[in-house]
């Protein structure tokens, strides 16, 4: 009997139980569960010395580091970002009740196009949010002197970007700040989680006030804070994950190649190739359908896929900009991102991650095929 079990878009990357219980034996003990213990102080420690940046501060999810990024920074007025990305990006602005201004993006990377964002930059411009769609990295470099250039703050949203780097680089780096999402369905989780990178221990201090109400000791609070801290269990699974990170992204990259060698010769089915220079991830794997030349549309493919039980996502679709918070500004008139809308109409997700089978891979590959 032909075997139709249901492959998903993603699958957690999990630690081994027995190694987890043990160290919530130790947990248990200690009977110190949360604020600040020694399995969140090693993660960070961890985390900072593998994703090779100065100062990581652990969060309790990957939308609270952007939100507390804006506050950090003092950032008001209107902030440059895309349209094709998730709504987190976006939301954590409207959260500070600051007005997203979207460019397009650059159809070769998905990521903000950095010749659009001069155009946009208006004396309410106070700072820039690029994503690294997909973790493929931005042009880091213009937009860095586009930034300096005007006197604004560079914040990145890297939630797909676990351990990417540029030369040997960690393009955590960029910036002002770069905030992860450590979320189950990413390379990298701690079953929800994220964290922020900055460079320097005053604003790492300033952050670790920030995301426990302000309090700096008992009874004295420096700033509005937020409460976003993780818990020692939640450390102690993400330390156990650190260590199978590098075989997961392996598995993803034979995932990949496998991908690549099967579907160049399909017409009408494009996807992006990797970067000179640079580590990647493969945390995700979007194919782009041209309706005329595979002779269907994107949303034919995506809906044939699920009947075969193979789950791919449109993911990022719709836009931000699309949505009816957002759709009334004037930069999200369709005609302002029209890349941004081919991109988001035509793309599809394969299945990516580390419990994939040859199998399994053959199936997605024959479903696209037929």
């Amino acid at each position: 009997m032909e075997d139709k079990h249901q492959i998903t878009v993603t699958s957690p990357l999990l630690p081994d139980l027995d190694e987890f219980h043990a160290l919530l034996k130790e947990i248990w003990e200690s009977k110190w569960i949360t604020n600040n213990g020694s399995f969140h102080q090693r993660l960070e420690q961890a985390l900072a010395e593998y994703l090779k940046v100065p100062y990581v501060s652990l969060f309790t999810n990957g939308t609270l580091p952007l939100i507390t990024a804006l506050q950090a920074l003092r950032i008001t007025g209107e902030v440059i970002t895309t349209p094709y990305s998730f709504v987190a990006t976006t939301h954590s602005l409207w959260w500070n009740g600051i007005k997203p201004v979207f460019v397009d993006i650059d159809p070769s990377t998905g990521n903000i196009d950095p010749e659009r964002i001069e155009a946009a930059i208006t004396p309410k411009t106070t700072a820039i949010m690029p994503v690294h769609v997909y973790g493929k990295p931005c042009d880091t470099i213009r937009i860095q002197e586009i930034a300096d250039k005007y006197g604004l703050k560079v914040i990145y949203d890297a939630a797909h970007a676990f351990g990417v780097e540029v030369n040997g680089e960690s393009i955590l780096n960029a910036g002002d700040m770069s905030t992860l999402s450590f979320h189950a369905t990413k390379v990298y989780n701690t079953i929800e989680g994220g964290a922020m990178v900055m460079h320097d221990a005053k604003t790492k201090k300033h952050i670790d006030y920030l995301k426990n109400f302000g309090f700096t000791g008992e009874t004295e609070v420096v700033a509005p804070g937020i409460n976003s801290k993780v818990d020692e269990m939640r450390s102690a699974y993400g330390l156990l994950n650190l260590r199978q990170v590098d075989d997961a992204i392996e598995a993803r990259r034979k995932v990949a190649v496998a991908y690549r060698d099967a579907l160049r010769s399909v017409e009408g089915i494009t996807f992006f190739d990797d970067m000179p220079g640079v580590r990647h991830n493969y945390s995700y794997f979007p194919v782009f359908v041209d309706k005329e030349k595979y002779g269907m549309t994107r949303d034919e493919l995506y809906f044939k896929m699920r009947e075969s039980n193979v789950l791919g996502r449109r993911y990022f679709y719709p836009l931000i900009s699309e949505f009816s918070t957002y759709r009334g500004l004037p930069s999200a008139n369709p005609e302002n991102i029209p890349n941004a809308r081919r991109m988001a109409s035509s793309v599809i997700c394969l299945p990516m991650h580390h419990a994939l089978t040859n199998s399994d891979v053959e199936r997605i590959i024959d479903t696209i095929h037929k």
